[in-house]
């Protein structure tokens, strides 16, 4: 099922059918082991609407959870960044961190930074080389159990990073940095490993990059990087974590003001947003 946020509570959509819930902690309403179960248990008793609003949600479905991020975690995604690092003598950064047992994780956003479907992500004005990463999404509840997935956008200056591999934050954490929805995917067992993730990239209505990949091809288990973000952190509301990238556009291509980004995945649903 697919839980979404709006301004009055949630909607909840479980195969062919609506329901609409109101709460009041959005929060304490996702934050609980279990949640397939509890939401299976509540919508018995919820009214059921028309899906026809759906399209029309734009807020991202979090409240006061941290986003962060893992990064090297698709093969293409290692070559991408060994090659713009290169120059600086970062490359071979990112070949070890591939290979290490330690994965790379770095923290991304705050709700303050972060726009819903049909938002507006931003593109730094101190670089010239943006690209947006379309990542399977983890929910985690503050128990460190993934509890659902949504779709994430990580926006991302290749060329701030590509300095120096110490420039990641500011490549990464900006004004408008992220985003995430349409919704939080909540199945009853873990996401299918052969779950594709697809982006189209349009400007002037004209589709200028494609790209798709299965989640099948990442390196890292989705516990495990899990694992690590929980070592030594705690998230009272649980926490977002985007797991990395396997899709990357050409080095000739930079995002300009007023494309269109759209990400689809399997079972979630399409992510929309517009540059700015």
């Amino acid at each position: 099922m697919q839980i979404y946020k709006t301004a009055e509570g949630a909607i909840i959509k479980k195969e062919n059918k609506v329901y609409v819930k109101e709460v009041n902690d959005w929060d304490a309403f996702i934050n609980r082991t279990g949640l397939h179960k509890a939401l299976l248990a509540e919508i018995e008793e919820l009214p059921t609407v028309g899906d026809g609003q759906l399209g029309n949600i734009t807020e991202p479905p979090m409240g006061n959870q941290e986003i962060w991020a893992s990064g090297v975690t698709y093969k293409r995604s290692k070559e991408a960044r060994m090659e713009e690092s290169r120059k600086a003598g970062g490359g071979s950064f990112y070949d070890r961190v591939y290979d290490a047992e330690r994965p790379e994780l770095f923290f991304k956003a705050t709700a303050q930074r972060t726009v819903g479907n049909h938002g507006t992500v931003r593109i730094r004005k101190d670089s010239h080389w943006d690209v947006p990463e379309p990542e399977l999404t983890l929910f985690i509840c503050s128990e460190g159990t993934i509890e659902g997935y949504t779709v994430g956008n990580d926006m991302s200056s290749r060329s701030i990073e590509g300095e120096n591999p110490l420039y990641l934050p500011q490549a990464k954490t900006y004004e408008g940095c992220a985003s995430i929805g349409p919704c939080i995917y909540v199945p009853e067992a873990p996401i299918a490993s052969d779950t594709k993730i697809a982006i189209q990239i349009l400007r002037g209505g004209t589709v200028v990059f494609t790209g798709d990949i299965g989640i099948d091809q990442m390196k890292r288990q989705h516990q495990d990087l899990v694992d690590f973000l929980f070592r030594e952190c705690e998230f009272p509301n649980g926490c977002f974590l985007m797991t990395g990238t396997g899709i990357v556009p050409p080095d000739d291509f930079s995002l300009q003001v007023g494309d269109e980004v759209q990400i689809t995945i399997d079972g979630i649903g399409t992510l929309i947003n517009f540059v700015g």
